[in-house]
Order: structure tokens, then C-alpha cells, then sequence
């Protein structure tokens, strides 16, 4: 049978209103009678009703995460790593975590919606920001707590963390001019995501410096999965354009662009080089190994829960606007442009 209050209250000779509130570390009951309810408590193995807990402070202790992702089919491992960096923050300050997915558009927003509503989770990380997000304009007009992982268009309000991508593909691109390439094709994600313009930005801003030099680029926008990279590759490879190097907006693109290369009978490094963005895994240990810029996705996780949790507690942040710098990792899967 489980241990009650009354249990507790009838063991210390306190009354059951006087162990409640030194349970719940109320100010008007003293440290020695804290400390005896709490030994007592452990003494006969009281578990605490958590439910019950949380509707009495009116909070839920939980955070809530809806991914942005079309069908049945989650295997993202970009989204597997921000998880484990989110969860594990979250479980560290006391938290749960409310994960779902739903496609954007009308099902993701009655999601947010039916959460806020039903008082189901006291805040929000949202994640894959777009230039005008529905979802940072809702939760703004309901002054929902929330914190995100990237930028939007216009004012920036609200605790975010995002790496400095434009930066990024300038470095991409950079190392690929010192290798000698000249005629560039770049795999886009939708650049209604914020992340995806500013990679297309720091693309074009590289190419900008080599039109001198006879510089050419070709954008083609795909869907950042790695089937995507692939039929894209394909769309490169059959263009007249005939690219010497392909840069993806993220590794699974890269991955998949890799594969219709090689089944073209091309070597990737050496007849056409490949990067990625986000440096995932799987690019350490693709064939080749692949050229990508860093992203340390985990922790990137791991703060945007902290800047949540701040905003939960009410604690003021030194930094709500973090930007991250990004590092190239370079590997076989890029080589000097074929003569």
C-alpha cells in the first residue's frame, strides 16, 4: 500500500497541511520540521503524486517539441542528435519532454494550439525556423514561452540559439576556389527555412568573389533528405552545366548526391568533389568520407533547452541571442578540379 501524507503526519505527530507544505519547501514551515518530514518520508518510502504536484503550482514541468517533418517515416539524424542534446537539458532541470511530429501547415499549428490550450506543456523549442514563422507569430500573441533553434525574418525577440550558416558555405566555397573549381552547382533546402537562405547566402556571396575568375553557379532547390540529394544529382548531372564540384545544404543531400556520382561511373573527390553542412555521423563514415561544415547539433540541443528553462524560471540570460561559428571538416570527398 502506498504512503500517504497522513501517514507521514501521523509518524511526526505533525498534521497533514504542516507535511504538505514542507514537502513543497513552503517559507512558513522551519528547516528542522523540513527535515523531519523529509526523513520520515524517507523512512517509510513515501513516493510523491507528481500529477498532483503540477496542478497545484499550475505548471506541467514539461517542455514540448513539435518536428516539422512530412511522413510516417522519422530516420533524420540531425533531429535524432538535437533530441538527445534537448532531452538530456530537460531531464537535468527537472523536466519532461513532449516530442511529436506533424507536417507544417494546419496539423502543426492545431497541435500547437491543442498543447497551449489544454495546459499540456509550460513552453516550446521550435526548431527549422522559417522567414515568417506561424508558429513564433502564435505563441507571440499568446506570450507562450518559447525559445528556438534559428532566426527569423524581422524582429528578433526571443531567446534563440543558430549558427552563423552564411559563414559557413563562405568557408565551403572558399576551399573549393583554392582547389581550383569554377563551376559550382549547390543543392538548396526550401528557402522558406531561414537556414536555407542564409546558406544560399554565403554560397552566393563565395561565388560573388570568383566571377573574375569565370566563377558560374547553379542552384536547384530539393528536399534535405538524402533521396532528394540523389534525384537532384541526377538533375545536375544531366544538365549542360556539367558542375566540377556540388555543395548540399546539408550532409543526408551530400550522402545521396554521392551515390547517383558513383553510379554515374564518377569518383567523388576526384572527378566531382561533394560537401555537406551539419557534419552528422554518417559523414565520418560515408564512401568517401565527406567535406562538411560542423554543426555541433547536440549541444546546439542542449542550449536552446537551457535558454528555455531560463525563461521558465524566470532567470534573466546573459545571452537570449547566441550565435555559433562554424568550423569546415575537410575530407576525401573533395579534390583539386580535374584538368
Amino acid at each position: 500500500m502506498a504512503v500517504t501524507l497522513k501517514d507521514i503526519a501521523k509518524k511526526i505527530g505533525k498534521t497533514t497541511t504542516t507535511v504538505s507544505r514542507a514537502l513543497n519547501d513552503y517559507d512558513d514551515i522551519g528547516p528542522e520540521t523540513k527535515e523531519l518530514v523529509r526523513n520520515a518520508a524517507d523512512e517509510l518510502g513515501y513516493i510523491p503524486n507528481t500529477l498532483a504536484r503540477r496542478l497545484q503550482k499550475r505548471r506541467t514541468d514539461t517542455i514540448g517539441l513539435i518536428l516539422p517533418t512530412f511522413g510516417p517515416r522519422f530516420s533524420d539524424p540531425f533531429f535524432s542528435e538535437f533530441l538527445a542534446g534537448v532531452g538530456n537539458k530537460a531531464a537535468a532541470g527537472g523536466y519532461d519532454l513532449l516530442v511529436s511530429t506533424r507536417p507544417p501547415g494546419e496539423q502543426e499549428m492545431q497541435a500547437y494550439q491543442s498543447n497551449i490550450l489544454s495546459h499540456r506543456v509550460d513552453g516550446f523549442i521550435i526548431v527549422r525556423t522559417r522567414a515568417d514563422d506561424p508558429r513564433i507569430n502564435y505563441l507571440r500573441k499568446m506570450n507562450f514561452p518559447f525559445a528556438s533553434f534559428g532566426r527569423v525574418e524581422g524582429v528578433l525577440d526571443f531567446p534563440y540559439i543558430d549558427e552563423d550558416s552564411a559563414n559557413g558555405m563562405l568557408r565551403v566555397i572558399e576551399y573549393l576556389s583554392g582547389l581550383g573549381h569554377r563551376r559550382i552547382a549547390c543543392i538548396s533546402p526550401p528557402l522558406e527555412l531561414m537556414f536555407a537562405r542564409h546558406r544560399i547566402k554565403g554560397v552566393k556571396e563565395g561565388m560573388d568573389r570568383l566571377r573574375s575568375q569565370g566563377g558560374e553557379l547553379l542552384i536547384v532547390e530539393s528536399d534535405l533528405t538524402q533521396r532528394g540529394g540523389y534525384q537532384t544529382a541526377n538533375i545536375l548531372l544531366d544538365n549542360s552545366f556539367s558542375p566540377t564540384a556540388i555543395v548540399a545544404c546539408n550532409d543526408l543531400m551530400a550522402i545521396g548526391a554521392m551515390s547517383a556520382v558513383q553510379e554515374r561511373g564518377f569518383v567523388v573527390g576526384k572527378d566531382i568533389s561533394i560537401t555537406g553542412f551539419d557534419n552528422i555521423p554518417m559523414a565520418e563514415h560515408s564512401h568517401p568520407p565527406l567535406t562538411t561544415v560542423n554543426q555541433p547539433i547536440y549541444q546546439i540541443g542542449t542550449m536552446a533547452c537551457e535558454l528555455l528553462i531560463q525563461v521558465l524560471r524566470g532567470e534573466v540570460a546573459e545571452k537570449q541571442e547566441i550565435i555559433l561559428q562554424p568550423s569546415l571538416i575537410v575530407r576525401q570527398s573533395c579534390g583539386p578540379t580535374p584538368e
